[in-house]
């Protein structure tokens, strides 16, 4: 977490921020994993619980923001700090996008639920995708919390095995649509589902790619896994 201060005041601000981007974290984990939850039962409960639940990241987000921009006005921070806000800044913009990603699960779960097409194709691969994806967020959010970039690096590196996944999984489902027409519905909900669990990995990657920007002043939004890992192991 952040370095100590000769202000006691500005350690105690930056502290109170940084944990509100872990709450935030946490409750869009737990968005993640119920969005799960609800597609591998198709509860309608589960369902109408994430989509509710949607709104109180869109708050914080605005809130956490704001803390962000007073703690800037009044402290003028620089260096380390400066880049510690912005990228809490970022961060944020991610995790509320990772939510907005589970409420789509949930929402098209809740059109395969209505449309009687919930159990038409088998959709496993879709289930270890979005294990992987609520495991990569929850080490992304331990390694902001320890600014560790070791590990910031690997999950940027293991986000390519969800991408792996949803290739796979796309692949299967033009081949299921292809052989049956009937399945097209439910397969393009399948494929939204798909492809909204690999943008929350891509999310989980980013706020790793800020991890370095804080501790190295390096941005390595645009580079390489080979280079992002030199940068971040300082090889």
């Amino acid at each position: 977490m952040p370095e100590k201060h000769l202000s006691s005041q500005f350690d105690s601000d930056l502290n109170q921020v940084c944990s509100r981007v872990l709450e935030m974290g946490g409750l869009v984990e737990s968005q993640i994993v119920t969005a799960m939850e609800a597609l591998n039962k198709f509860d309608r409960a589960l369902i109408e619980q994430v989509i509710t639940q949607e709104k109180k990241l869109n708050s914080m987000e605005i809130e956490i923001d704001g803390e962000c921009s007073n703690i800037i006005a009044r402290r003028q921070p620089a260096a380390r700090d400066l880049r510690l806000l912005i990228s809490i800044s970022k961060t944020i913009t991610n995790l509320e996008r990772a939510g907005d990603e589970a409420e789509k699960i949930a929402k098209r779960t809740r059109h395969l639920l209505e449309d009687g097409a919930a159990h038409s194709l088998n959709f496993s691969e879709i289930k270890v995708s979005g294990e992987m994806a609520a495991q990569l967020l929850r080490r992304t959010l331990d390694a902001f919390a320890r600014l560790d970039v070791v590990a910031a690096a690997e999950i940027v590196r293991d986000d390519k095995a969800i991408d792996e996944e949803f290739r796979g999984f796309v692949r299967k489902l033009v081949t299921y649509m292809m052989e049956d027409p009937r399945t097209i519905s439910a397969g393009l909900d399948f494929l939204f589902i798909a492809k909204a669990i690999e943008r929350i990995g891509d999310h989980a990657k980013n706020i790793a790619e800020f991890i370095i920007y804080i501790v190295k002043g390096t941005d390595v939004r645009h580079a390489s896994r080979e280079d992002l890992e030199r940068e971040a192991l300082g090889k």
